[in-house]
């Protein structure tokens, strides 16, 4: 395969100026390309499977704006569904029907939720989620896996994943103590450690909360028994368990991670497909959990955006796509081979991998593995993966700009999209 330099004279000058006017040049940390080096492409449209830059060059897009775009990027139906709902305005700020129909849709897939409230991002979903957690049990600890990320708020960001472990911040500046006194961590597949955290603080643990399947570390599955033995823990605690399904959600099954395990959680946080595209995040669960919420109880969380018409419409319209016949197997499917050929061309090119997928969620780490936790996956070659990344990048194939995030496939990539990211690959992994 001939390989031409890209042109991304426009990208750079575009950045360039971003740098002057925002931190870093971007509005999330990831996005600057720090890891992988180089400078980041600015997008200029996208649709299906495809991304165009400000230069003119089109990519296979393998990140779907972070996991929403799992019908294709500016499907037709939600776009005609937008611009419907555009002609009635873009926010109300009081309830709207639209809430109720997304509502009925989210509870009457994901089996933990019997009631839901929405809000407008995963970050807030979770804050929500362990005020709500430690108003209901009256503890304050809980615990959180090493490399799970649960959004930006104070508490969560002990021992967290995706940008945090990017930059390679074992914190952040700007957390007090205070705020994360009460956090407890333990290795991801790791039931030794919930238990013994337990014991060490008997009736003090509110909850445990998780990634079921990691993708802010890279791509990590739960070991056989560690979803089924945390419900087990956590009911003989007396905790609750708490499934961050912000990226899992509506994409490893219709239910989630927690139907395709068949392991139920006490409440969970949603977020990313249930938009469409659009800024939303939600958490439920029981609902006698759920109605501590105000104005049913004393919980209290508010959103001027929150249930905003325009995501609700975009929700429920990718929502109803989802539920064609086929398009979970269809997903399994393309990323199936898309994972398995990534692992056959680094071994037929004499580098180390693992990975795997599950539906439309994947990961390759350039690591022997396997890849059990955030530990584990701390031992890839993040300058290979950087080079890798800048290869695949130059000929027109978009990688998370990070080893430790997973990859998403959509509807609307198509097996040739696959063959041709697989020769790129075999292209790029013969040259790095």
């Amino acid at each position: 395969m001939v390989h031409t330099p890209i042109k991304t004279t426009k990208s750079q000058e575009i950045f360039a100026t971003a740098q002057n006017l925002m931190p870093g040049g971007v509005s999330s940390p990831v996005r600057a390309f720090k890891s992988v080096g180089g400078q980041p492409i600015v997008f200029d449209r996208v649709q299906g499977p495809y991304i165009w830059d400000v230069d003119g060059n089109q990519y296979i897009d393998y990140v779907g704006t972070w996991g929403p775009a799992i019908c294709g990027h500016a499907h037709p139906e939600v776009i005609a569904a937008l611009h419907e709902a555009l002609k009635k305005g873009t926010s109300f700020g009081a309830p709207s029907a639209l809430e109720n129909v997304l509502a009925e849709m989210v509870i009457d897939a994901v089996p933990s939720i019997e009631m839901v409230r929405f809000v407008n991002s995963g970050t807030e979903a979770c804050m929500a989620v362990l005020r709500l957690l430690r108003a209901f049990t009256q503890r304050d600890k809980i615990i959180k896996f090493e490399g799970c990320y649960h959004g930006h708020a104070d508490m969560f960001l002990v021992k967290a994943g995706s940008g945090v472990a990017t930059l390679g911040l074992p914190d952040s500046p700007g957390v007090p103590k205070s705020a994360t006194s009460n956090t407890l961590t333990a290795p991801f597949n790791d039931l030794e450690a919930v238990k013994a955290l337990f014991a060490e603080n008997r009736d003090e643990i509110g909850g445990v909360i998780l990634e079921p399947i990691v993708g802010n570390a890279g791509f990590i599955p739960p070991d056989a028994g560690f979803l089924e033995g945390l419900r087990e823990l956590t009911h003989e605690h007396g905790a609750l368990l708490v499934f961050d399904e912000v990226m899992t959600g509506f994409r490893i099954a219709y239910g989630g991670v927690q139907e395709k395990f068949g392991v139920t959680p006490d409440l969970t946080t949603l977020g990313k497909v249930i938009g469409g595209g659009l800024p939303v995040g939600a958490y439920g669960g029981r609902r006698d959990i759920m109605s501590m919420i105000a104005p049913a109880g004393p919980v209290y969380q508010a959103g001027t955006l929150s249930g905003n018409p325009l995501a609700m419409t975009a929700g429920i319209k990718t929502l109803e796509l989802l539920q064609k016949p086929g398009t979970y197997e269809y997903l399994d499917q393309v990323t199936k081979k898309l994972a398995d050929g990534l692992l056959q061309i680094a071994k037929e090119t004499g580098h180390e991998a693992c990975g795997g997928q599950i539906s439309g969620m994947f990961g390759l780490f350039f690591t022997s593995g396997p890849v059990h936790n955030y530990e584990d996956a701390k031992k890839s070659d993040t300058a290979k993966f950087g080079r890798f990344h800048r290869g695949m990048l130059e000929r027109g194939v978009y990688l998370a700009p990070s080893q430790f995030e997973a990859g998403f496939t959509s509807l609307a990539h198509t097996e040739a999209d696959i063959e041709q990211t697989l020769a790129v690959a075999r292209d790029v992994m013969s040259s790095i």
